[in-house]
């Protein structure tokens, strides 16, 4: 019995994610060319590797049929409902770190904190007569964020592609994205609000709690466990 460990199958995540394997001893590749979505650990035996999006192992993990993942912790908390009821953190890996924030037009001067944000939001629906519409991909992250600091009279809108931009294209009046720098973001003339931060993200090893764990399965995790010093 095997152990699927699923890792991003492409870009910096997938080169840090074979990069922190390889400094402790596992050496992660893809199996045949760069098109073929497997791959090879090397290292410790009963171990398969899966390349699949980021965003595809939080669902996978969720569902049992994946057993570790590497993803980032804001897109498990995002698509899996009760996440720490089903998955487990196994290691923070000290890479792909972004910060998932609100963020307000800069030119307004009076708005800094979540409940300026409120008193906005409740004086934009009393002037145009619907809801602050706040741009994001982030959903649910979002909204428990907001209630759970008492903000109202807002709507989320979906937004795909360049988020900071649909300030400026007056499409939404504040945004809840992603951010590294913050430096997009002052470029598009938004501001941050001062306890705006949602989720401080970055990649992590999580564990299934959902998946099938025999007896040959737990033993191959506690090899792998020791092999990485968690």
């Amino acid at each position: 019995m095997t152990i699927r460990l699923g890792v991003p199958s492409k870009g910096r995540l997938m080169e840090k994610t074979f990069d922190w394997f390889g400094a402790r001893g596992l050496t992660l590749r893809k199996r045949g060319n760069d098109r073929e979505y497997a791959g090879v650990v090397e290292g410790i035996d009963g171990v398969e590797l899966a390349l699949l999006s980021a965003g595809e192992i939080p669902r996978e993990l969720a569902a049992g049929r994946l057993h570790l993942g590497v993803t980032g912790s804001d897109l498990v908390r995002e698509k899996v409902a009760g996440w720490d009821l089903r998955l487990r953190e196994l290691a923070q890996m000290g890479f792909g770190g972004a910060d998932l924030v609100i963020a307000v037009p800069q030119c307004w001067v009076d708005v800094d904190t979540l409940d300026d944000l409120d008193a906005v939001a409740a004086a934009f629906r009393r002037d145009h007569g619907f809801r602050l519409r706040i741009a994001t991909k982030y959903h649910r992250l979002t909204r428990e964020f907001l209630k759970e600091h008492g903000v109202a009279d807002y709507q989320l809108v979906d937004s795909q592609g360049a988020t900071e931009g649909v300030v400026r294209n007056e499409t939404a009046e504040a945004i809840s994205d992603i951010t590294s720098t913050g430096e997009t973001l002052r470029a598009n003339g938004l501001k941050i609000l001062s306890d705006g931060m949602i989720h401080s993200s970055q990649a992590t090893l999580f564990r299934s709690s959902t998946a099938e764990w025999s007896e040959a399965h737990r033993a191959t995790l506690d090899a792998l466990e020791d092999k990485l010093g968690l």
